[in-house]
């Protein structure tokens, strides 16, 4: 079956954005010194207050989302999978981040944090929610 225009494009946008956030995730646990430096003293406590177990679901989060991307653009089934995993932990860091954190990800970064992570979250749900749409016409094997 011919793959429609709109997976190429769908599938490389998706691999661009992950890719912002794998290297965002890449370089904040690297400290980078010219990444971080752009980051305040209460924004560098709250990413070393992460418990392990956090960082584990944030790593699992953005390198899922990272191989769902680019299961699109292989036409792979599994694409449907690796976002919903994907989607899953940023869930649960996203409970923590904002619920449970004994420093809470608005009081370090204001309104901006919670408009990211919708954001963020409604891009997972639409790149879920596209590749079971293409499972289901028969666009990835």
């Amino acid at each position: 079956m011919k793959r429609p225009l709109h997976l190429w494009i769908v599938g490389i946008l998706s691999v661009l954005w992950n890719a912002i956030g794998a290297f965002d995730y890449v370089a904040t646990n690297a400290r980078l010194d010219w990444y971080i430096a752009a980051l305040s003293p209460e924004q560098l406590d709250y990413f070393d207050a992460f418990p392990t177990w956090l960082s584990g679901a944030w790593a699992i989060a953005i390198w899922f989302s990272v191989i769902g991307a680019l299961c699109l653009l292989f036409k792979s089934r599994f694409a449907v999978i690796a976002f919903l995993v994907s989607l899953i932990a940023m869930c649960v860091t996203t409970i923590y981040n904002y619920i449970l954190s004994p420093i809470k990800a608005q009081d370090v970064t204001g309104d901006f944090a919670i408009y990211f992570s919708i954001l963020i979250f409604v891009l997972g749900v639409a790149q879920f929610v596209y590749a079971r749409a293409m499972k289901r016409g028969g666009y990835l094997n």
